[in-house]
């Protein structure tokens, strides 16, 4: 990557560096928590189950949200441009900034303040390589630019699911292991209460009484591309060959990844079989929602196999992918179910199985270090500590958003 070609990149990093050095003059705030997230415009996952656990353990703190979902159009990344230089007042004045993914602000500065980044990764376990796990790949970054974006920068804590991935997210960030915390995953949380997943159901027939009765497949593929709105959507299963096979006992889930638009185009021919519940339900109501989870390479199987449900692969591109992306472990020895390339086996086995719960339930066991849904707490009376002089008032801060 020449230099020309990262004079943008090069632009953007210093108005950021100088927003936030300007920023550095304004009082820093010992009880502001700032949640920030480029993948979705509303508090969701993570982020959403640990500011619920704080609101109730540290009433008093002041909470921000950072919320704006980036489009990749020409007029969209200026918004963002916009949004960065607004962001660089709550990294400069926050006792801690709260992330979920890649957060590009942040590997343009050098942080001053005594600000504690915690990121709370999206995905659980380690499947598809990431960060500098993919340098050197076409879908990774280039020396030169982490040379000039050191991505992945200024983490003080990252949140893991379990032990055994530490290492993996130690050589992807480029971290120390010890700043590397396997306390579990806040939205996760959810799933382990029954009384959720009887509230899901009675939300999905109170608005779809059709599916009342119905298996329910969910289909969620990974997201293909660099950049929002990029990605292959022709390479997943046929949906109308799986109508006609499975007939009137099922419906499809469709649960696209939040870069993608939320809306697929509808199709007469798929009605009564193929439905899209972003707008309405949660990723975690979608999972409680659901009898079988298939998926190519997506780290959703990790959520699921808590609920120790079926698991199948539909993998057309198995080895493009490998070759663009890569994964932690051996792809055939590491899923936690069957893989398929052909519409008419997978359907075939979503009928017959057989399932192989048991391999799903060591799959969750090596993932997950604690099974008692108390993520949040554990995030919170770890890495949250509020900070004299600021004393909490027993009153409930106003959460803002910009």
């Amino acid at each position: 990557m020449n230099t020309l070609k990262l004079l943008p990149t090069l632009l953007v990093k210093l108005l950021v560096r100088i927003a936030y050095r300007l920023c550095c003059l304004l009082p820093y705030r010992p009880d502001k928590i700032t949640f920030a997230s480029y993948r979705t415009d509303r508090l969701e996952g993570n982020l959403a189950g640990l500011y619920t656990e704080l609101k109730k353990s540290y009433p008093g703190m002041r909470y921000i949200f950072l919320f704006k979902k980036m489009n990749a159009t020409k007029t969209g990344k200026l918004s963002y441009v916009l949004h960065m230089l607004r962001a660089c007042r709550h990294i400069a004045t926050s006792a801690y900034f709260i992330i979920d993914d890649y957060y590009f602000p942040l590997y343009l500065i050098k942080r001053i303040r005594d600000t504690e980044v915690i990121q709370l990764w999206h995905a659980a376990g380690a499947f598809k390589k990431f960060g500098y796990s993919t340098a050197g790949k076409s879908f990774g970054p280039s020396e030169a630019y982490t040379k000039h974006v050191p991505i992945h920068s200024n983490y003080s804590k990252v949140v893991v699911s379990s032990s055994e991935v530490i290492p993996f997210y130690a050589e992807a960030f480029r971290m120390p292991e010890e700043d590397i915390v396997p306390l579990g995953l806040p939205r996760t949380d959810v799933l382990f209460r029954k009384e959720n997943g009887l509230r899901a159901r009675q939300k999905l027939f109170s608005r779809y009484p059709e599916l009342r009765g119905k298996k329910l497949i969910l289909y969620a593929p990974t997201f293909r591309g660099k950049s929002h709105g990029n990605t292959k959507t022709d390479i997943g299963p046929n949906f109308s060959a799986m109508k006609k096979r499975l007939g009137a006992k099922y419906a499809l889930i469709v649960k696209l990844h939040p870069y993608l638009p939320t809306a697929t185009p509808a199709r007469p021919e798929l009605s009564g079989f193929v439905y899209q519940l972003d707008e309405d339900f949660s990723t975690e109501e979608i999972l409680l929602l659901s009898d079988f989870l298939i998926t190519d390479y997506s780290s959703i199987i990790f959520d699921y196999s808590l609920l120790n449900r079926p698991i199948a692969f539909f993998a057309k591109d198995l080895d493009a992918y490998e070759q663009e992306r890569g994964f932690y472990y051996d792809f055939g020895s590491f899923v936690p179910g069957p893989v398929f390339d052909r519409t008419e086996s997978l359907a075939q086995w979503i009928q017959n199985g057989p399932y192989d719960l048991e391999k799903v339930q060591q799959f969750a066991q090596r993932f997950f270090d604690d099974f008692d849904g108390k993520a949040a707490r554990r995030i919170a009376e770890t890495l949250i500590r509020p900070r004299q002089p600021f004393e909490i008032s027993g009153t409930v801060s106003q959460a803002r958003s910009i």
